[in-house]
């Protein structure tokens, strides 16, 4: 182990796979299932790469039927992540949309019920950030308004969307975090701000929907090598990213997608509801 953890690139967001050195570890190789969400049906946003893509491809080889969200700009991503679903055997629906809207949100959400036939699991994990211009005095209204708009009011419009559908399952909501929510970065002011407030959405949601048998938790991971790297940090930024944890390095999308697997299990999660599982390398979620 060095104490450069990858060479220093730059891309223009929202980044993509293929132009990452080295590219990063979804679990293609070495994730195996053993039905845990057999006969479920998942919807993950930002399900083209990075946490989304490895959380497709275990859900996949775990039984799920998976449909997820892109930016169309994302597309190569995009099917990439449908053919490792397709050979995990697995039905999957791949939906460019921006959810910046609620009617975007619907659609997702009313697509998946009408093309896969229901809603066990939803996934909100679709998140953007910018540390490249980091001063309190250059963030512009168009930056916390993507930025607020794609981590914070998608969740709430997507849970709204399929609150009635998971009712009925009962089914269950994962919301990705982040170690910022707990060691907040002056360079991630509003990012920062977002992820806090999902943890707290992710505790009332729990209490709000538990009564009918819906679960909502929340995985916080720590530094991990997805496309939103390179894409929205400095150059020098990237060739130390994750080397401040404990383990003294970052992690890769293989090594998160198991928590959202047990948090989505009916049977190895059932009693859990309300709580935030980091996957940090280290670092303290408490």
């Amino acid at each position: 182990m060095t104490d450069t953890a990858f060479p220093a690139q730059q891309q223009t967001p929202p980044g993509l796979t293929g132009e990452m050195t080295p590219e990063p570890d979804h679990g293609e190789q070495s994730y195996v299932g053993h039905g845990r969400l057999d006969g479920q049906v998942a919807l993950i946003t930002g399900g083209d790469s990075g946490i989304g893509r490895a959380v497709a491809i275990a859900y996949a080889r775990e039984g799920a039927d998976v449909a997820f969200t892109h930016l169309p700009e994302e597309q190569p991503d995009a099917d990439a992540t449908s053919e490792l679903v397709s050979a995990a055997g697995r039905r999957v629906l791949a939906m460019p949309l921006d959810l910046r809207t609620s009617d975007a949100c619907d659609e997702a959400v009313r697509r998946t019920v009408d093309e896969l036939g229901g809603l066990d699991v939803l996934v909100n994990n679709a998140g953007y950030q910018m540390a490249r211009d980091h001063a309190v005095d250059d963030l512009s209204d168009d930056r916390i308004d993507r930025t607020f708009k794609t981590n914070l009011y998608a969740l709430m419009w997507l849970v709204r969307a399929a609150a009635p559908h998971l009712r009925k399952r009962p089914g269950c909501i994962v919301n990705n975090a982040s170690i910022q929510a707990f060691e907040p970065s002056e360079t991630l002011l509003d990012y920062a701000a977002t992820k806090a407030a999902i943890n707290n959405l992710t505790v009332n949601l729990a209490a709000s929907l538990g009564g009918d048998g819906v679960r909502v938790n929340a995985v916080a991971p720590g530094p991990i090598w997805t496309p939103l790297q390179p894409a929205t940090q400095e150059p020098e930024k990237v060739e130390q990213f994750g080397t401040d944890t404990p383990l003294g390095r970052a992690g890769q999308p293989a090594e998160v997608a198991p928590a959202f697997v047990f948090l989505a299990s009916p049977a190895d999660a059932s009693y859990v509801s309300g709580t935030v599982l980091g996957v940090t390398g280290g670092k303290p979620v408490f």
